[in-house]
């Protein structure tokens, strides 16, 4: 446990995009934030009426929680996606760069096997992005809060009764941080295969991952007349498919020709969370299994292969 912890530190260190991407993404999304209060405060005379009709005492708080719930998610789907291109292409280099600067004669010199390697590496992919990723999606949403905060203090609301009193923080961060869990676990074969061309793959791995992944389903297509394949690579892909969230109680009683009447549900995003869906899928188990064997054979070709 030791040797996996040290050598997912040796990731961190190693592949600084980890933390400078979601980092980047952070940057951006608050200086997008600060560009459209400068822009709002420009057209001062035209909003600040508006402001005021939000801003007034009646406006339910449960509305405030939902509306501000909305803008937080809004915010994490960036972090999401900008996520979901790292892992895949961190599991692309992870084993392939250490081959290609020849630093995995060094690593080998060490008391550390393969397999711990190869895993670690899967680890680094599963739970230390995502991680990393929750934490700048923290940071972000405190500092567009703050930036919220100054704008509406400059416009005579109070903030701390009109946002830091109703901003679901900590619901929306535990839900998050679960979604942002999942959508590795969800790609888990996918990461596997791309583990293992990382350590199959001399050179261009990213050619050699994606051209099977596009060529076979419509191989499956010219010979047995069915896309199956390619509807489960699609399906894998988009993570707006994983099953964790169930929203069917919340929609139940949602006319879409009425917001007003979604905004003032109590809307709590841990609620509709259905983790018991996701570990019983019989996708995510099936894709797990593939993981597995992706995963045994980076280690085997990682254990055999002569890099002196």
């Amino acid at each position: 446990m030791m040797n996996q912890l040290a050598l997912v530190r040796r990731e961190l260190w190693e592949h600084r995009s980890i933390w400078i991407t979601p980092a980047a993404v952070a940057f951006v999304v608050t200086f997008i934030a600060i560009a459209i209060v400068i822009m709002v405060a420009a057209f001062g005379e035209a909003v600040n009426p508006e402001i005021e009709k939000i801003a007034d005492a009646t406006v339910p708080e449960v509305v405030r929680r939902a509306a501000l719930a909305g803008v937080l998610v809004a915010n994490t789907s960036v972090f999401a996606m900008a996520m979901w291109f790292l892992t895949i292409f961190y599991c692309l280099d992870a084993l392939y760069a250490e081959r290609k600067d020849k630093s995995i004669l060094f690593w080998r010199s060490l008391p550390i096997t393969d397999a711990e390697t190869v895993v670690s590496k899967l680890l680094t992919a599963v739970v230390a992005i995502p991680v990393v990723t929750m934490a700048a999606v923290i940071v972000s949403h405190l500092l567009n809060l703050t930036v919220m905060s100054v704008w509406l203090g400059t416009e005579g609301v109070n903030p701390i009764r009109f946002i830091w009193s109703a901003v679901p923080l900590f619901d929306t961060w535990t839900a998050l941080l679960v979604v942002l869990l999942a959508i590795p676990i969800w790609l888990a074969p996918l990461l596997g295969w791309f583990l293992f061309i990382s350590a199959w793959a001399k050179r261009g791995p990213f050619l050699r991952a994606v051209l099977p992944i596009a060529i076979l389903p419509i191989l499956e297509y010219i010979i047995f007349r069915s896309w199956n394949l390619g509807i489960a690579i699609v399906s894998r892909l988009r993570f707006e498919t994983m099953p964790v969230f169930d929203i069917s109680e919340f929609a139940s009683g949602f006319d879409e020709d009425d917001l007003h009447s979604l905004l003032e549900q109590d809307i709590s995003l841990t609620s509709m969370l259905d983790l018991s869906a996701f570990l019983t899928s019989a996708e995510v188990w099936a894709g797990l299994l593939v993981c597995g064997l992706f995963t045994t054979a980076a280690i085997y070709v990682r254990r055999y292969r002569d890099e002196s």
